[in-house]
């Protein structure tokens, strides 16, 4: 088992989450990617994505089907100036590379907001700290697990309705 994939299920473990890790038989980049090998809906899966926050990293768990509007999630976690984190930045906040963010394992807590998009399905699937690993679990489980809080993080469609 790959040492980050390692951390993320201890610290899944120690959350009480009752997902499993599983490894995909392919690489995954996109959303669409990983919905196809797991059969569920593009809006089941969880994005992680790492933002530089007035150089604070946010980590923003958002709907595979949407977009994050970064202006109004700037506005809603109060900063001014919010933009994507470079690989770099990515690894020194969470330890783990672009495309296999977990929501959990990161060296440090990381602030967390969850799109509320994510709420619509029963099963939601995030990375495991692995560009080839994901875990299921469910979006109040994903806000008790990162501490995070609900947001409607401004997203826009991406995919046809059924998606969503």
């Amino acid at each position: 088992m790959h040492p980050n994939v390692a951390r993320v299920a201890a610290a899944l473990a120690e959350r009480g989450a009752t997902g499993e890790i599983i490894e995909l038989p392919e690489p995954a980049p996109t959303a669409q990617a990983a919905a196809e090998q797991l059969g569920c809906p593009v809006g089941a899966i969880a994005n992680s994505l790492i933002f530089d926050a007035d150089g604070a990293p946010l980590l923003v768990l958002t709907s595979g089907a949407h977009r994050v509007d970064t202006a109004k999630t700037a506005a809603l976690a109060g900063v001014s100036k919010l933009r994507r984190a470079t690989p770099e930045f990515v690894r020194a906040a969470t330890g783990q590379p672009i495309g296999g963010v977990a929501p959990v394992g990161h060296p440090a807590p990381v602030r967390t907001l969850v799109d509320v998009w994510l709420e619509r399905h029963e099963i939601v699937w995030a990375a495991g700290g692995h560009p080839l690993t994901v875990f299921p679990t469910s979006y109040a489980e994903l806000l008790s697990i990162t501490g995070g809080t609900a947001a409607d993080v401004g997203a826009t469609l991406q995919t046809a309705p059924d998606g969503a």
